[in-house]
């Protein structure tokens, strides 16, 4: 079985769910994609992480770390870097972006193996409509961070590539709703 068929089947078994649904951009659904059910899950990791990668190095991008809006980004960021590391090519460290900075500490926004010039990868776990890679992406630009492009798990298909490639950011995807049979 190939990475992509297993996790095809992960995410038909942990992650879709039927029913009525609003979801984070307000929209309602009649289905509900908890990637975290998977992405989180010890296979999922595995497959996530290698999957993850040859999408990063298929589509040429070089980063030195890769992340996104925490928590839905945090294990593909982690999946991912953790494959670099077995996967004999350049390590890739992994960030996270907090939604807003943290009031004490060093009070930052950008947490982890992340520095201004650095070129990155933003990650997530489901893109609907592109609000929270787009928030990912204006917060590490702010940093003074470049943005190579945005890998997805999921694309729900519903705008969000369009909006993020809109910000002159491309946009590689795992798998679409309409590949998991939703559509």
């Amino acid at each position: 079985m190939t990475d992509l068929e297993a996790l095809h089947e992960l995410l038909r078994a942990r992650s879709v769910q039927r029913g009525d649904f609003v979801l984070a951009s307000g929209r309602r659904s009649t289905y509900y994609i908890d990637a975290r059910l998977t992405t989180m899950a010890a296979e999922g990791l595995a497959v996530i992480g290698r999957a993850g990668l040859a999408a990063i190095r298929a589509a040429g991008w070089e980063p030195a770390a890769l992340g996104g809006l925490t928590m839905g980004a945090d294990p593909v960021a982690y999946a991912v870097a953790t494959a670099s590391l077995q996967g004999g090519g350049p390590i890739i460290d992994a960030f996270s972006v907090r939604k807003e900075a943290k009031q004490h500490g060093t009070g930052r926004r950008i947490e982890g193996n992340f520095s201004p010039g650095a070129r990155v990868v933003v990650v997530e776990d489901v893109i609907t409509t592109g609000g929270s890679a787009i928030q990912a992406i204006e917060a590490i630009q702010a940093e003074g961070g470049v943005v190579l492009g945005v890998l997805a798990v999921v694309d729900r298909e519903e705008g969000g590539r369009a909006a993020i490639e809109g910000f002159g950011v491309g946009v590689v995807s795992l798998t679409t709703t309409k590949s998991l049979g939703l559509k």
